[in-house]
């Protein structure tokens, strides 16, 4: 493993040089927080389903290598056989990922097949690089929408191999291209993942040192060089409205100038969160949070004009945003941008929205604009961006959301709890457009949770409850799902028969190691001692997860006690998350950033925050707009995970909570630590989730 990590570290080093006098440096002169980040991390087998693709900020063209083998997203760490270079994925999501569109592939003499063995990479945020055995130099820039690769070949008979028609595994559906002196323009259609639906994507490739081009297949053509050439540029624009837009996405801007421009975006987003401590916990936190910022994708024009879900082209007054994995990432990212990038979670609430007057599906539908996943609990991200200050027009969806309840599936446990969640919300919905007999109708089919609870939840005796699956669970055992009534633990709690039980068992769960961070399933779980007596224990086990070893004993693919894993979850390497992890779209990085800054989403669709001891000594919030939210931890020490005591403006804070108002009007919470727990803080005033009536 040493050799290994040195080797990789390596990697890292050489990473920052093609963007060398091209970074923004701060303000303070102090190294940019762009080149903490380590875009490797989670690029190997099933520990993230990451790539180290050239990326900018919520862009859905992402250029990078394409391996033989791969994994979900193009590319294996380990792997030394590349295939080209693509243009489109999902980082760290399931079904064998989504995207890798427009094969592009460095070739001698006309020659398909000119194997191409890594040597040497380097990347970073914004760019990729790698050498081949045989000389062949590849680098890859991208801004939004707008990419470049250039290709340095050893001797004067290079050229480039297209493939129109490469997508991850056979997904692709059809394109029509028209080829014109040296520019290769068109569409492509692809099925999104799980073979969900289908996108298209318009698209135009332009060519340097272009010589002729030649039809080797359908679909694939052969691009040769100039006679004494021994470089060649390709620039690409990428829509999803026409392939106007596409061209006109293409720059004369050298790629100098495009990995600065990208490096400043970065580096503009990354320092909104600003923290202070052990370099290595700086470094991992940041690879993490970038993570955190690659989706969705902006899709929409800058004059407003972009593709609908129905296929419609449509123009709005603020950005479109698509590509969403919203079953995984209501949970994290999207509260991570909820607070800290409120001009970007703005337009996303509202093209959450807007999918509801064009046929929302839970899944892909046959006219997605990008790459994209699934969007259950829509509802709910709505609901929390409207209590948390974002406005959300809800009487113009209104009958669409009743329909998409009245659509909720009750056929096995867990969609019995996961639907009861967004009828909750809905109910709280129709509260806010004084629909108050529609309020009360969804509130109690969201009180049907009970019975169902009652019936396949309670009884802790049956031989299964351990099981994955059981009696028809999604990726989760009845241990993982019993808990997931965020909504109302008020209820949860007398439903197992109040504190001293439902603590009992909480205990058990943790004790018997049936929590499992390789899936979302059981993912606020270690979070509810906050609604306890017991908060102290939140705090140890946030800790334990982020940073300490602990053991995992299911993974996707088997049932508990197979191959147990035993180690830390997060670690700033290739093969970063256990097994069986995805990263999902920057869910599991966002879990992290949270809770490193000491704080937890309590409840999506209230907008509350339980607090725990920061890893770092200090962390900033700094908006565009407003003043800085400044967490200062006292008594710090890197193995302190106890709050002892808070203050926030200098009052004395007895709650283990915070609003997002408190929050982003600004100020400073001090959180002093301690080696061993405080049992009386953050006992009082405790915020619970429960249903009203």
């Amino acid at each position: 493993m040493k050799k290994i990590i040195v080797v990789f570290l390596s990697f890292l080093i050489v990473a920052c040089q093609p963007l060398k006098n091209k970074t923004v440096e701060n303000k303070s002169g102090s190294t940019p927080l762009v080149k903490k980040v380590n875009v490797f991390l989670g690029t190997s087998g099933d520990h993230g389903q990451m790539s180290p693709s050239a990326s900018s900020p919520f862009n859905m063209m992402s250029i990078g290598p394409q391996t033989n083998p791969h994994i979900h997203s193009g590319y294996e760490h380990l792997a030394k056989d590349f295939l080209g270079f693509t243009h489109t994925r999902i980082e760290g999501v399931g079904c064998l990922g989504s995207g890798g569109n427009l094969l592009v592939k460095p070739i001698f003499a006309g020659n398909s097949t000119t194997p191409l063995i890594k040597k040497q990479e380097s990347a970073a945020p914004g760019f990729y690089g790698v050498t081949f055995e045989n000389g062949i130099v590849a680098q890859l820039w991208v801004k939004p929408n707008f990419g470049i690769h250039q290709y340095t070949f050893p001797s004067k008979n290079g050229g480039l191999f297209i493939d129109l028609s490469h997508a991850f595994v056979n997904r692709f559906v059809g394109e029509e291209h028209r080829i014109a002196g040296n520019t290769i323009s068109g569409w492509i259609d692809t099925k999104t993942t799980c073979d969900k639906g289908v996108y298209r994507i318009y698209y135009a490739l332009e060519f340097s040192n272009f010589g002729s081009v030649k039809k080797s297949a359908d679909h694939q053509y052969i691009i040769s060089a100039l006679k004494d050439a021994t470089k060649m540029e390709v620039r690409i624009g990428f829509s999803s409205v026409s392939i106007v837009y596409a061209k006109a996405k293409i720059e004369s801007i050298s790629a100098d100038e495009m990995g600065t421009q990208t490096t400043a975006a970065w580096n503009h987003l990354l320092n909104r969160i600003k923290v202070v401590g052990e370099k290595d916990r700086e470094d991992l936190f940041y690879s993490l949070l970038y993570r955190g910022l690659q989706a969705p994708f902006l899709i929409s024009e800058t004059d407003g004009t972009y593709k609908a879900i129905d296929g419609s082209t449509q123009t709005a007054t603020h950005p479109i945003y698509n590509g969403w994995a919203i079953w995984d990432n209501y949970r994290e990212q999207l509260p991570m941008l909820s607070l800290g990038y409120p001009e970007r979670f703005g337009p996303i609430v509202q093209s959450i929205a807007n999918l509801y007057p064009y046929g929302k599906n839970n899944w892909a539908t046959l006219h997605e604009p990008s790459p994209t996943v699934r969007t259950e609990h829509a509802v709910v991200v709505l609901l929390d961006a409207y209590k948390k200050g974002y406005p959300v027009n809800f009487t113009a969806i209104k009958d669409s959301l009743i329909a998409e309840a009245n659509r909720l599936d009750y056929s096995a446990p867990d969609k019995a709890l996961e639907s009861s969640y967004d009828n909750w919300a809905l109910s709280e919905i129709l509260k806010i457009t004084k629909d108050s007999l529609l309020s009360k109708k969804y509130l109690h089919k969201a009180l049907e949770y009970k019975s169902y609870w009652k019936k396949d939840f309670a009884d802790l005796s049956q031989k299964d409850i351990d099981k994955m699956p059981a009696r028809g669970l999604y990726q989760g055992t009845i241990w993982q799902y019993r808990w997931f009534v965020p909504f109302d633990l008020s209820g949860l709690k007398t439903l197992t028969g109040g504190e001293s039980l439902f603590l009992n068992q909480l205990d058990q769960f943790f004790a018997e190691d049936n929590y499992n961070h390789a899936n979302q399933p059981d993912l606020q779980v270690p979070g509810m001692y906050n609604a306890t007596s017991q908060p102290w224990k939140s705090q140890k086990l946030f800790r334990n997860i982020m940073l300490d070893t602990v053991v995992q004993s299911y993974f996707n693919d088997n049932s508990k006690g197979i191959d147990s894993y035993i180690g830390r979850i997060y670690k700033n390497e290739p093969q970063a998350y256990i097994r069986t992890m995805d990263d999902d779209a920057g869910t599991m990085s966002s879990w992290f950033v949270m809770r490193s800054i000491g704080l937890s989403p309590a409840n999506i669709g209230s907008p509350i925050y339980y607090l725990t001891a920061p890893i770092f000594k200090t962390v900033s919030l700094n908006w565009e707009k407003g003043s800085p939210f400044h967490i200062v931890v006292q008594n710090y020490h890197k193995d302190h995970f106890y709050i002892h005591s808070a203050t926030l403006n200098g009052e004395p804070l007895d709650r283990n909570w915070l609003t997002q108002e408190e929050i982003t009007k600004g100020g400073t919470l001090i959180i002093k630590t301690s080696a061993e727990p405080n049992k009386e803080w953050g006992i009082q005033n405790q915020w619970i989730s429960k249903i009203e009536y």
